[in-house]
């Protein structure tokens, strides 16, 4: 159940991210209302997996969930570079988040 909270977590913060974009600086009603419930719902979805995954997996896990959600989007959405050296690095960061999941035990 905690992977799967994490996983809910990570979606949450990636929507939080794409959302700055689109809030205007808090300036864009419903934008902004998606930044706050989408924010403050990561936390709480992530304050509910550590319950019972470890803080450091877990953290790592998310962040890098978020880093690599919103690097996806932002190249398809936005039009952000696509060079091969930053698709690596995006592998890199998927590699890492698979290892994290494959040494942990239950």
């Amino acid at each position: 159940m905690g992977w799967l909270l994490l996983f809910a977590a990570g979606c949450s913060e990636i929507v939080f991210a794409i959302s700055l974009k689109y809030n205007d600086g808090f300036s864009k009603l419903w934008p902004s209302v998606v930044t706050g419930i989408s924010g403050a719902g990561s936390f709480y979805l992530l304050m509910l997996a550590i319950r019972t995954l470890p803080l450091g997996t877990a953290y790592a896990v998310w962040t890098g969930m978020g880093a690599v959600g919103v690097a996806i989007i932002g190249i398809f959405l936005f039009k952000e570079s696509a060079d091969w050296f930053r698709l690596a690095s995006i592998l890199l960061i998927i590699v890492g988040i698979v290892g994290l999941k494959l040494t942990h035990v239950e």
